[in-house]
């Protein structure tokens, strides 16, 4: 399987990791934390580390660090230089970045770390983003129109220094310029001139990911993506969408094994349930649990407000409980009450969390993924933390192992590209094999 761990922010998914004792609360402009945990996942072997972007100042300074990185693309520069194999995969936006820029930055990046990078490729949306750019957001179809033009003149500049350039002779040319074209692809929002100043990477040019959707989402994810990366609440939403993809990946003129899978997936984890849930509670001891509390009931099937928060259920709440039908969060939440967790370590079990979470052992994390990976729902995870100082390392040391000794996670990277970790076919250039909207 695939595993790609979400290093966002500095401190962890949790809007309170920042304030525990032996976290430093200066980590959002420390570097040299990331990299740390960049290096902790590459000595586990996980393919690659992801660090989302906004290009907004998002989140309640009064209660918490922003949720974004500085710059992604900055941050993996310097991890590159401080690791060797793990992938290195960033954000950046279609909507509000030249293509030229965006060609020359990602495929920079994947020269310098031989041929490790990912482009996590997304249309903006947010006012505030487009604001911070002077301009207003665009009509949804607008959206996607441009996304196409910038990935297509985007791939043309990757592939404008061509291999049959070859390498540099001191007798002769550095570079043959009859291989070094112009791509003058233009249309009718951006355009380049080219050729790019920057040769092919180790793997030609970088991975593409992109984030599952339908409509124009995932016309343009299954033209362009390598990774598509979804949040399924269930197995059987993940098999779903999967199918999906693959059924339209075949559509657009792509061999569906080319674009892989993957699901978000969360993590905290203890020697025992008690320990990881108790973790968990040292966490959400920083938050109001009223609001939390309101919902449970809601999920719960109660109509009354649940005022005992450490106390099981009583037998008549018990009773009365049932869950939504085709909610799989709600169905677990029901699970947790009869099998007689308080209200608090029912919501400790990280139940409203955005993606299914484990909150246990290493083998009940092990088993979570394995039974996914194995009910074809993903051909692998993007792996979210509570706490990333302790939690990356606890993963590596804990879980993978299991997954290891499963015969379901490689036991070494078995080459140097994020190419060879994702075991995605080479491209250098436009997929001539692509069928839809072209400049």
């Amino acid at each position: 399987m695939i595993l790609g761990v979400a290093l966002t922010n500095s401190f962890g998914a949790h809007p309170a990791a920042w304030r525990l004792p032996h976290v430093n609360p200066e980590a959002y402009t420390d570097v040299d934390v990331t990299v740390e945990h960049a290096r902790t996942a590459e000595r586990g072997g996980l393919q690659f580390v992801f660090i989302a972007d906004r290009l907004f100042l998002h989140g309640d300074l009064a209660e918490s660090n922003p949720l974004f990185n500085m710059d992604p693309i900055i941050t993996l520069s310097a991890i590159a230089q401080s690791t060797e194999r793990i992938g290195l995969v960033g954000t950046a936006s279609t909507s509000l970045f030249e293509p030229y820029l965006l060609a020359r930055q990602l495929k920079t990046l994947d020269v310098i770390s031989s041929g490790r990078v990912g482009w996590n490729a997304i249309p903006s949306f947010e006012p505030d983003a487009f604001a911070n750019f002077g301009k207003e957001p665009p009509a949804r179809e607008n959206k996607y129109e441009r996304l196409h033009e910038v990935m297509q003149v985007v791939q043309a500049l990757w592939g404008s220094w061509g291999y049959e350039a070859g390498k540099p002779d001191q007798q002769g040319m550095y570079a043959d310029p009859a291989h070094v074209k112009p791509v003058n692809l233009y249309g009718t929002q951006v355009g380049a001139r080219g050729p790019l100043p920057v040769p092919p990477s180790e793997q030609g040019q970088p991975v593409i990911i992109m984030p599952a959707s339908s409509g124009y989402g995932l016309q343009a994810a299954v033209m362009y993506a390598n990774i598509i990366i979804a949040m399924p609440s269930s197995i059987e939403e993940g098999r779903a969408q999967r199918q999906a993809i693959r059924q339209a990946t075949a559509q657009a003129g792509r061999n569906p094994e080319d674009i892989k899978y993957l699901a978000f997936a969360g993590f905290t984890t203890g020697d025992t349930e008690r320990e990881a849930l108790d973790t968990r509670l040292a966490l959400d001891a920083h938050t109001d649990i009223r609001l939390p509390l309101a919902r449970l009931s809601s999920y719960l099937g109660l109509h009354q407000q649940l005022t005992q928060p450490d106390k099981p259920l009583t037998a008549a709440q018990l009773a009365a409980v049932q869950a939504h039908p085709g909610d799989a969060r709600s169905a677990r939440t029901v699970a947790l009450a009869h099998a007689g967790w308080s209200p608090r370590d029912i919501l400790a079990h990280a139940i409203f969390d955005p993606s299914p979470s484990v909150v246990g052992t290493a083998e009940q994390v092990a088993d979570h993924l394995q039974e996914w990976f194995e009910a074809d729902a993903a051909d692998g995870f993007m792996l979210n933390f509570d706490d990333f100082s302790t939690e990356v390392g606890n993963f590596v040391d804990d879980v993978v192992p299991v997954l290891q000794a499963r015969g379901i996670f490689h036991n070494t990277y078995k080459g140097k590209t994020l190419r060879d970790h994702l075991g995605v076919p080479a491209q250098y250039g436009f997929d001539s094999r692509v069928a839809g909207p072209s400049v």
